[in-house]
């Protein structure tokens, strides 16, 4: 009877709470202990141990082969003292569940082997797509890995923001100007509404997906926010965005899920921050390049921040790294905070530095919440 009662333990652990829960306790505006704190690309080319994985693994491969997926998700947490684990995914895996082709490319990045050009081009994406079959890898990779690291930190779910993954489809990559994607928003209004409305869609419907899988806190990170003006952000954007925050709740209730806290990112776009107030997100990321007083000011105290540290801090010295974790947990306060970075780990970090900044970020936090 004995090993009956250990695994009726196991699964209620699993199911319930995670046994470190500061991060949603900060996302849903409760008193924490301490800031938590994580890092975008926590699992990436930054690590020895991932380079390796690499070396032997396509990186969608990987993506798509749920034990590497919980593999290089969990090797950070093996190294560092965080708070949160992100599953290991790309934004880019909705194009190819609407039928496009992309490959990673070394040193270059994401490249579509045939990019949209025109309006009929959409006629090529798969409309109707079973989102659940064609991502069902991910949620494999979100289970197995919520069981391996035993529920102990909550697991972020993702997706890219509907325009940010449409720039991608249409520039074919990265870009410098997204002229093609910008001017299609101007030269063909239509298809570009249709198209954000393809990926809302899906977005909404993989989110949840995620949630279903074990994803206990979500973040849409919409990249490329700051490359359009306030008014297309505001004809375009926000209106998907609301969409993404309300559709994702309601079909939580509706189908009997948690109602998991939402974050997002809109790197770039500090004019809109008092519209993302507005919507369901119940946690704003901001970048380096605004001042968070400021950014707190302007979202109200019904929202949590994460953010903001510029990675380039880690190239400086330890005691660099941690006098810029004072002053920026000074600037956030310690509550209604998850610390981050302002954008991801690059693949010359020292992991050492992501260790100051992580240690520094608990130490200082609990030191000010002791003074209080």
């Amino acid at each position: 009877g004995r090993s009956v009662i250990l695994v009726s333990n196991h699964s209620s652990s699993m199911d319930g709470p995670p046994a470190n829960d500061t991060v949603l306790r900060a996302a849903r505006g409760e008193a924490t202990d301490y800031v938590p704190v994580w890092a975008m690309r926590q699992a990436g080319r930054y690590l020895p141990e991932f380079r390796e994985e690499r070396a032997k693994s396509d990186f969608f491969t990987i993506c798509r082969t749920p034990e590497l997926a919980c593999k290089v998700t969990k090797q950070p947490l093996d190294r560092f003292d965080f708070d949160a684990s992100i599953i290991f995914s790309d934004i880019l895996v909705i194009p190819q569940a609407l039928g496009m082709t992309v490959e990673m490319v070394p040193g270059k990045g994401p490249h579509f082997l045939d990019p949209l050009n025109v309006p009929a081009d959409l006629e090529k994406l798969t409309k109707d797509v079973d989102v659940d079959a064609a991502l069902g890898y991910v949620y494999d990779a979100l289970r197995l890995t919520r069981e391996t690291i035993e529920n102990k930190i909550p697991i972020y779910g993702f997706c890219g923001g509907p325009w940010t993954v449409m720039t991608y489809m249409l520039e074919g990559g990265g870009s410098k100007s997204f002229s093609k994607a910008k001017g299609w928003l101007y030269a063909y209004p239509d298809a570009a509404n249709d198209l954000l409305d393809l990926l809302t869609d899906t977005s909404i419907k993989y989110l949840v997906g995620q949630v279903r899988a074990g994803a206990q806190i979500l973040q849409v990170f919409e990249s490329w926010a700051g490359e359009l003006t306030p008014e297309a952000f505001v004809d375009f954007l926000l209106p998907r965005l609301t969409r993404i925050a309300d559709g994702v709740k309601r079909s939580c209730v509706e189908v009997g899920l948690p109602e998991v806290p939402m974050v997002i990112f809109a790197k770039g776009a500090h004019y809109a921050l008092e519209n993302l107030a507005q919507t369901r997100f119940d946690v704003i990321q901001i970048d380096w390049t605004i001042n968070p007083k400021e950014a707190r000011r302007r979202v109200g105290p019904n929202k949590t921040l994460q953010g903001n540290l510029d990675p380039c801090i880690l190239y400086g010295s330890d005691d660099t790294i941690r006098s810029e974790v004072e002053k920026m947990i000074t600037s956030f306060g310690t509550q209604r905070y998850i610390a981050n970075l302002g954008h991801g780990m690059h693949p010359t970090h020292d992991p050492e530095k992501l260790r100051v900044f992580i240690d520094a970020v608990h130490e200082v936090s609990k030191r000010i919440n002791g003074e209080k």
